[in-house]
């Protein structure tokens, strides 16, 4: 019977998702103790305070145990599923307490190790890291590692056998090359990753560089960094003595609602809102959306008065490049943006999100389309990623959907501008000189007015009127 030992289990931490984000909870488990998994295989969702997140797994084995139910709030660099990479069946669940459960002092893990988390799970390999020969008196291994054992722990390690000598590292690539040989994909791989290629040691044949040695430089960069440590699982707070279940129902505050919250309380209480109003006759608007539907260009694209709306709003930042601004209060700068990440807020179970559009003015109206066709359907099933809703220049959000008029929008955090759309009504207007029915709706626009004065805001507001009043301007003004 063969006995799996600790150095064959690897610990999965939660990964920071997303820039900055400290917690994320879990949603789902897709795997079971006992299940085999492969590198890349999804083995849980977790919710962050920006979206829902698949996490694959970056190990081959088996899974030893799940640190933590459905539901849990985990700090990201807690550890939380424990795989068996040695290659043998793994054992019953819990029967094998974890030492830092236990009170006993967690045996450091050898040097690369681990991997280093980065956007959504994705890792570098444990199987073959190898650090680049360094200049200098070398170090002993044991030596090295009972220091390390020292410093972590408070004492030194119980004595041990000599280990057998580490095998020499690879030769680095030849003097003279031009660049380090590699394959297009693993060269994708080192992009993805951030490594240099030039810095990494190949073992492949004739000096070419492989994905491990790209793992391997990551893994060696990682280990250098002390591991985070663990925090308590938080406990919920308990409800007020007078809580009738019957009457009330609590509903946490967390994840991509409770990031929103503070969002909005920031901008509110740091941004100096402005808002400005106009009611505008769409009805030439509304025609034109009726004519891109049957237009062959569209074929396949959903087409609604949000894409005119959008792209008018992008003609006017055009006309006026000021309003695509941020506040840096650190540098006491106004950052005028020549690009326009245009935000789409979207109501979805989880709460409000803002994804964006990257490079929206640079963009056809049909490809314009595509992006918030394809924007639209990943909120809707909760699949937005991080970097989708990071980066938003100005902002459209749309409560005419609801019914609503119009509202006073708060701007998103770094953000100068929102513009929120009201419902599209039949109402009566005088058109050439008489009263008749039209498509009519109000918009209204929110400004930092630290960095856009009324005359600004005004001028982007009658822009985006004029044009959907006549959307022929699309062309003259584009």
């Amino acid at each position: 019977m063969t006995t799996m030992t600790e150095a064959s289990v690897r610990e999965f931490k939660m990964p920071d998702v997303g820039e900055g984000l400290t917690e994320a909870e879990i949603l789902k488990w897709y795997v079971q103790p006992g299940d085999t998994v492969t590198d890349g295989q999804v083995v849980c969702e977790v919710e962050t305070a920006k979206a829902a997140v698949e996490l694959p797994i970056p190990y081959d084995g088996v899974v030893r145990e799940l640190h933590f139910p459905e539901g849990t709030t985990v700090d990201v660099g807690t550890s939380i599923i424990a795989v068996d990479v040695s290659g043998g069946a793994a054992p019953a669940p819990a029967a094998e307490p974890r030492p830092e459960a236990a009170g006993a002092p967690a045996e450091p893990k050898p040097e690369g190790s681990g991997r280093q988390p980065v956007l959504v799970g994705y890792g570098v390999a444990t199987s073959s890291t190898r650090r680049r020969p360094r200049k200098g008196p070398e170090v002993p291994v044991q030596q090295a590692s009972a220091a390390i054992h020292t410093e972590l722990n408070g004492h030194a390690p119980a004595a041990q056998a000599p280990a057998p000598a580490a095998p020499a590292p690879a030769a680095p690539a030849p003097a003279g090359a031009d660049r380090p040989l590699a394959k297009p994909p693993v060269r994708k791989l080192a992009k993805d990753l951030g490594v240099d290629l030039t810095t990494v040691v190949p073992t492949g044949p004739d000096g070419i560089i492989t994905r491990e040695d790209v793992h391997a430089a990551v893994a060696a960069t990682a280990s250098e960094a002390p591991a985070p440590v663990p925090a308590a699982t938080p406990v919920p707070a308990a409800a007020p003595a007078s809580y009738d279940t019957a009457r009330e129902t609590r509903v946490p505050i967390k994840g991509v609602r409770k990031a929103t919250a503070a969002a909005m309380v920031g901008s509110a209480f740091t941004a100096p809102h402005v808002t400005e109003f106009v009611t505008v006759d769409v009805t030439r608007t509304m025609k034109l959306v009726e004519e891109l539907k049957q237009d062959k260009e569209f074929a396949g694209l959903r087409v609604n008065p949000l894409l005119l709306i959008a792209k008018a709003l992008l003609v006017a930042i055009k006309r006026n490049p000021e309003i695509n601004a941020s506040w840096d209060e650190a540098a006491q700068e106004i950052v005028v943006k020549h690009y326009v990440n245009l935000g789409i807020a979207a109501a979805t179970p989880r709460g409000l999100i803002v994804p964006n559009i990257k490079d929206a003015h640079a963009k056809t109206l049909p490809q314009l389309a595509e992006s918030l066709g394809e924007l639209v359907a990943t909120a809707r099933e909760g699949r937005t990623s991080p970097a989708a809703m990071q980066g938003g220049t100005v902002t459209i959000t749309n409560v005419g959907v609801f019914g609503v008029d119009t509202g006073t929008p708060i701007l998103n955090p770094g953000e100068s501008a929102i513009l929120a759309v009201g419902a599209i009504k039949l109402q009566p207007w005088v058109h050439k000189g008489k009263v008749k029915p039209r498509q009519v709706t109000t918009l209204a626009l929110s400004f930092d007015h630290r960095l856009v004065d009324g005359e600004l805001g005004s001028k982007v507001l009658a822009d985006v009127a004029a044009i959907l009043e006549q959307p022929k301007r699309l062309i003259s003004w584009a």
